[in-house]
């Protein structure tokens, strides 16, 4: 055994010897493993039972249906999907005790800019404001209802809530159209915007009222509609608010 291991090259033995401390290694890591982690079952199990150990501290809005009338006025406004613990903190041991318990009552305007303070990824048509210049230093209850907020005014432009394509608009060729000229906006959807959309074009030949070689509208660019980008939309290769970008 000895003059075998003397035939075989030192860097061979080495890299054995590290081969097998690895393995070994590797054995007892998996040994102190607890079951939970290398068991699917188990470690679901341990998941659920450390979950449900955790003290329950939201009472779900449903609750708040058997005492507070808010609830359906809420149920049908505007923050009708939105939790009542949302901005009244957790409820859990006001419902156990509602008399010494009591939730929070958050007023400040800090609270309704949370969700509401502009942000251009939100969707459109979100309420957003500047709250440096929307009725600073007074409080948002003072306008608007919590549990069904509705504006005070509905808007009557456009860029009171799509501020950034009217900011786009205003610096591309389409400036000095108006947004009704392309679109047809119902009055509910200044109400409802999310509900009742506007129109938009539905075919190249609305392009084509200005943009045709035949238009008769002077100091517009003109294509032949029958060639220039034969089946596609315009809009699918001019982004209508800025034209010129491709």
């Amino acid at each position: 055994m000895k003059r075998l291991l003397q035939k075989i090259p030192d860097s061979l033995l080495r890299v054995g010897t590290a081969f097998i401390v690895f393995i070994a290694a590797v054995i007892l890591v998996r040994s102190l493993i607890p079951a939970s982690l290398k068991n699917t079952e188990e470690h679901r199990k341990a998941t659920v039972e450390r979950e449900v150990a955790h003290p329950v501290r939201y009472a779900g809005s449903e609750v708040c249906a058997d005492c507070h009338e808010q609830f359906e006025l809420k149920k049908k406004g505007y923050h009708k999907n939105l939790a009542c613990e949302t901005c009244h903190g957790v409820a859990k041991e006001h419902t156990e005790n509602p008399g010494d318990v009591k939730p929070v009552k958050n007023t400040k305007r800090e609270a309704c800019v949370l969700c509401h303070i502009y942000n251009p990824s939100r969707p459109t048509g979100f309420p957003q404001i500047n709250p440096s210049i929307h009725n600073p230093m007074r409080l948002c209850i003072e306008c608007h209802n919590p549990h069904d907020p509705k504006p005070q005014h509905t808007p009557q432009e456009c860029q009171a809530c799509h501020a950034q394509i009217a900011r786009t608009k205003a610096v591309s060729s389409h400036a000095r159209l108006e947004c009704t000229t392309c679109h047809t906006v119902p009055e509910q959807h200044k109400i409802t915007p999310r509900q009742v959309r506007p129109t938009i074009p539905s075919d190249r030949s609305f392009c084509g009222k200005c943009h045709a070689k035949e238009s008769k509208f002077v100091g517009t660019p003109k294509i032949d509609l029958v060639m220039h980008g034969e089946k596609y939309l315009c809009w699918q290769c001019h982004y209508p608010h800025m034209p010129e970008v491709e």
